[in-house]
């Protein structure tokens, strides 16, 4: 056999060989950089982050200093009118688009009794066996790690998990020797879980700080089906909590039961008007402005979601009718009670006419609606059936004056946002994964959950997309919050495509 035939025949195994060994590589590097995460991670989420708590906030902030200090960036801690933001940039160059990434690094309070592990804040490995979840020893994590392994622990999902992949991809992209087409900038909030209430103001006081071309939040859950996923909006929230009066101070249901109004009563049969059997709300006015036209109801009905599998999660037979599915329903105000209170209830019960009944309420919010107005719209509700309203607890005056009071307050109104479907930088975040994973990307046009980037929009006049990296079932902001290992790998891989394509 002559040589050219030799290498003819030779060729093809070369090209395998070759293409396998780079993959195995660049496979091997992930893995190191996902092991590397995991222990930095550890490390994270072992500093308490309680929103609520001022110590909690400054610890983080010191560790994120260092941490991103030690990848190159130039860090700042900017005050506000409550907790500091924390800011970091790489070296600017002036030919080059900046993207802005937002995340936050607070978290929501614990209960560690609810937790299946004595300490929230101690991260813990555990696989699936046998029906359950089995704690692990971190000893277990060998090179070859298994993607389907958890991490449980507060903030490991929501959102000290995205932190670290955006710092370990930083890590394997100069590994890699791989030049960066975009000036990098980060903001990470230290309110978010508590409205991020000082975020406007701070985002015009450092507006220049924070220019950039467009904006990327990294926060919440993947599709449920666990494709790569790019969000253009979400919504908005506000709050109000309502308070219906009954005798001044808790009576014996025998003595007074049919005499003493019940608040519980009253407040149940304002709450029951509100919405229909179905779920729609009848407050005049709620849904106004709000138009689907086709092409949006054909995007909507593009996203892979499965009513029956949604169905069996949530354990439910029939869902709301506010829209036909589920991406429809999210393109409306909702009116939710989160919470209702009266009297005792369970082995406390006791046979009395309670003194006062609570509901408190949340609304979100989609950008044809403002927060302010439908809270305008359930007062005047309110008002129609025949109460008298008050911001405060009522006087004794007020209370031998007026059949049915009820206080109320209201919360700050966070907006909602929505990007173009069609806008360029969108179109290049899309292209990125879809490059990055040989896949169709899911494309919602809003998301439930709501991330208060309304200022950023307003301020910098920059697009907004949330690229999400968790696992769906994460269990955020709930007992047992998680993060799965593979979502880690998917998190580094999307920072990674994102900063090493041109747009």
């Amino acid at each position: 056999m002559n040589l050219k035939v030799f290498m003819k025949k030779l060729f093809p195994f070369l090209f395998v060989s070759a293409t396998f060994f780079a993959f195995s590589q660049e496979d091997i590097k992930l893995k190191s950089q996902v092991r590397h995460s995991i222990d930095e991670l550890k490390e994270f989420v072992a500093i308490p982050n309680d929103a609520l708590e001022h110590a909690d906030i400054n610890r983080n902030l010191s560790w994120l200093t260092n941490k991103f200090n030690e990848r190159g960036f130039n860090t700042s801690v900017l005050p506000t009118e409550g907790e500091s933001l924390f800011f970091a940039a790489l070296p600017m160059e002036d030919n080059k688009p900046t993207i802005l990434f937002y995340m936050h690094f607070d978290g929501q309070s614990v209960d560690p009794s609810k937790w299946e592990q004595p300490n929230p804040y101690d991260m813990v490995l555990k696989s699936w066996e046998d029906e359950r979840w089995k704690t692990m020893s971190f000893n277990d994590l060998t090179e070859d790690i298994n993607y389907d392994w958890r991490l449980f622990g507060r903030s490991t999902s929501d959102d000290k998990g995205p932190i670290i992949m955006f710092l370990n991809a930083i890590d394997l992209l100069k590994k890699n020797q791989v030049s960066i087409p975009f000036n990098v900038k980060v903001i990470l909030d230290s309110e978010e879980e508590k409205s991020s209430a000082p975020l406007p103001k701070a985002v015009k006081t450092y507006r220049e700080l924070l220019e950039a071309d467009f904006l990327v939040i990294n926060d919440g859950p993947v599709h449920n089906s666990e494709k790569p996923t790019v969000v253009y909006g979400c919504r908005g929230i506000t709050t109000m909590s309502l308070t219906t009066y009954g005798p001044i101070r808790p009576q014996h249901s025998g003595h007074y039961g049919n005499y003493a109004p019940n608040p519980g009563f009253q407040l149940a049969q304002v709450l029951a008007g509100m919405k229909d059997e179905e779920g729609r709300v009848l407050i005049e006015g709620f849904y106004d402005g709000i138009v689907l036209d086709e092409a949006t109801m054909a995007i909507l009905k593009s996203v892979p979601d499965d009513a029956a599998t949604i169905n069996a999660q949530l354990e439910i037979k029939t869902p709301e009718k506010v829209g036909a599915f589920y991406q429809e329903a999210l393109q409306f105000p909702s009116l939710n009670i989160r919470g209702l209170g009266s009297g005792w209830v369970g082995e406390k019960a006791r046979t009395i006419v309670p003194e006062s009944a609570t509901a408190e309420i949340d609304l979100r919010l989609v950008p044809e609606s403002d927060g302010t107005r439908l809270k305008g719209l359930v007062r005047k509700y309110i008002e129609r059936k025949g109460f008298f309203i008050v911001d405060e607890t009522p006087t004794k005056a007020q209370r031998l004056a007026h059949d049915k009071i009820m206080t109320i307050s209201e919360g700050t109104v966070t907006d909602a946002f929505r990007t173009d479907l069609d806008n360029r930088y969108g179109n290049f975040l899309v292209n990125s994964l879809k490059s990055t994973f040989g896949e169709d990307v899911v494309q919602i046009r809003i998301m439930g959950g709501t991330v208060p980037i309304a200022p950023f929009i307003n301020e910098l006049k920059i697009p907004a997309f949330i690229v999400p990296m968790v696992n769906p079932d994460n269990n955020q902001h709930s007992p047992n919050e998680n993060l799965k290992i593979g979502n880690i790998a998917y998190g580094i891989k999307v920072f990674y495509g994102i900063l090493s394509n041109k747009l």
